[in-house]
């Protein structure tokens, strides 16, 4: 067979079952309504954010110039650093390139060898890398059980970490993080929870889901995010305590061999944290268009899942069906999410639907209107 030759093979395979993934570029002025992206609290557009970003180019220049433990640092960097651990109630956080790294770093540099890592069946692929590329084992347990998390860290004597999304990015669904911890507190186990879909939505004026489960500044929780969500940037960054900051640092490959953020990126995430602090109520708005959205759609007698921050989820018969009603729906004019195997974990294919705050009453009633009209 020649070089690569069994990527025919495999894209064969994608084309009969019918999960090829295609790009396709918006344009900046699209004419869809958005319920896809994960701009929760409306503000990648926002003046204040795109003029944070422009300003940060212009005094930083276009890129970061190198990694941040060479050049790629700048003042705002420490700048976004603590005002993102202050906001979330942590001691110190560190920004990445992206929340993806952010995740490859607290798990692996947090596992070492002989370590057990527990996660959840759910979790976002970017912890499940994190667990294949950590040092130590792991073990995958049951959806949202801290009972699986308790059976699984009696078995193991020696350093041990539970990983969990705190919002499940599939169904919107939340971790039951205070008994996450509990858990692991039983066994002098640490914590590690993605909060990239429950920053600016969940917690007093967005702070985040763990900091309404009272975790927040706790020595043995540790919190990823992403800039790249509610704070309508690009990014991640990891918050705890400030040994496992300094030792990231020092350890996560991610972090020492990876380019700084760009200076942009930055700019605009801090433009839009100030922005949430001024603007509180955006979270609350974001969670209460999500139960709208989610009530008017089972109202029609559609099956969702019930909303615990921004994501709603309408579960769809096959791949097929979910494919051509995303389809259908940018027809109409709403572009909305789709997810099929193998991108969920439980093979069931949905439209995932973003609750956002700026969301006007006329523009969620047309969504639901043709979600309605072109279900399969």
């Amino acid at each position: 067979m020649a070089a690569f030759g069994w990527i025919d093979e495999q894209a064969e395979l994608r084309r009969r079952a019918g999960l090829v993934r295609t790009l396709k570029p918006r344009p900046a002025d699209s004419p869809l309504l958005d319920l896809a992206s994960n701009d929760y609290l409306g503000l990648a557009r926002h003046p204040e954010v795109t003029e944070g970003a422009a300003r940060a180019a212009r005094t930083w220049g276009g890129g970061s110039t190198g990694s941040r433990l060479v050049t790629g640092t700048t003042e705002l960097h420490g700048e976004l650093e603590r005002e993102l651990a202050g906001f979330c109630g942590f001691e110190a956080a560190l920004v990445f390139s992206s929340g993806y790294a952010a995740n490859l770093a607290a798990v692996t540099a947090l596992a070492p060898h002989g370590s057990l890592v527990v996660s959840d069946s759910g979790n976002h692929a970017s912890l499940i890398d994190g667990c294949r590329l950590a040092r130590g084992t792991t073990q995958v347990v049951g959806h949202a059980d801290p009972d699986a998390v308790r059976k699984a860290l009696h078995t193991h004597d020696g350093p041990a970490v539970a990983v969990s999304d705190t919002v499940f990015s599939v169904d919107g669904d939340a971790a039951p993080l205070a008994e996450l911890a509990a858990a692991c507190r039983e066994h002098g186990a640490g914590l590690v929870v993605d909060d990239a879909h429950g920053l600016g939505v969940l917690g007093d004026g967005g702070r985040g889901a763990p900091h309404a489960a009272g975790l927040a500044g706790a020595e043995d929780v540790v919190v990823t995010l992403t800039l790249s969500k509610s704070l309508g940037s690009q990014g991640g960054a990891v918050l705890g305590p400030a040994r496992v900051i300094g030792h990231l640092v020092n350890a996560a490959r991610t972090f020492i061999f990876d380019t700084g953020l760009a200076p942009a990126a930055a700019g605009a995430a801090l433009a839009a944290l100030r922005l949430l602090r001024r603007e509180p109520e955006r979270a609350a708005r974001a969670r209460a268009v999500a139960g709208e959205l989610y009530a008017r759609l089972t109202a029609e007698g559609l099956t969702a899942v019930r909303p615990d921050a921004a994501v709603v989820s309408v579960r769809v018969p096959s791949p097929e069906g979910a494919v051509r009603w995303a389809a259908d729906c940018r027809a109409a004019g709403l572009a909305v999410g789709c997810f099929r195997p193998p991108s969920v974990p439980d093979g069931v294919s949905r439209l995932r639907l973003t609750a956002r705050a700026d969301l006007s009453g006329e523009q969620l009633e047309r969504a639901v209107r043709v979600i309605g009209e072109t279900r399969p």
